[in-house]
């Protein structure tokens, strides 16, 4: 462009005010979130809804008992013969659990998690080792134990009977537990009946 014409656009824009721009604010952007969406979804529904305690247990529990103090007990409708083959360990042991070194409160939700999940599986006859409570640094935690799951045991539905059991399996110090039928055993009772005669149940 000629000299001239640098003069004539120099005057033209001579009254032009340049435009005045807002100071830039810096946005902090936060990084990202890469965890799983599925963790993100159990917190917002923990914080939605808070998860309900389903442990029917006293919290208290049972009072401390004799280390050789037998417990027994057989809820109406079990039948004498079944309850005898209990007593004596005839009954094939599925499953046990053992709750030495615990905390009654930790024992409250282990007794309650194991009867649960072994009758959702369908085992018939278990048993539960609570100690005795005459030896050990702490004396009274076998025997406290052992109150408590004689008191818990009769608060659930599904134990139709229990005693202590033999020596072989723990003597006083421990419990054999029948469990009700569960309904997914019950189905395959009726369909095996559907079928033909079939040998009893043996419990």
């Amino acid at each position: 462009m000629s000299s001239e014409g640098d003069d004539l656009f120099s005057k033209a824009m001579s009254d032009v005010v340049p435009l005045r721009r807002e100071a830039r604010v810096k946005v902090k952007r936060s990084p990202p979130d890469t965890r799983d969406s599925s963790v993100l979804q159990r917190r917002h529904a923990a914080e939605t809804f808070p998860e309900v305690d389903r442990n029917t247990l006293s919290d208290m529990g049972g009072q401390p008992m004799d280390p050789w103090y037998v417990l027994t007990f057989k809820r109406p409708g079990v039948q004498n013969g079944v309850f005898r083959k209990l007593r004596q360990g005839r009954y094939v042991v599925r499953s046990r659990l053992d709750l030495h070194r615990m905390t009654t409160s930790r024992a409250r939700l282990e007794v309650f998690d194991f009867i649960e999940e072994c009758h959702r599986l369908g085992l018939r006859s278990v048993l539960i080792i609570h100690g005795k409570g005459d030896s050990g640094q702490d004396p009274e935690q076998g025997s406290i134990l052992k109150g408590c799951v004689d008191c818990w045991l009769r608060e659930l539905p599904v134990v139709q009977a229990f005693h202590s059991a033999r020596q072989r399996d723990g003597g006083t110090g421990a419990v054999y537990v029948l469990l009700r039928k569960s309904e997914k055993k019950k189905a395959e009772n009726r369909e095996r009946f559907a079928k033909g005669r079939v040998p009893p149940d043996p419990y």
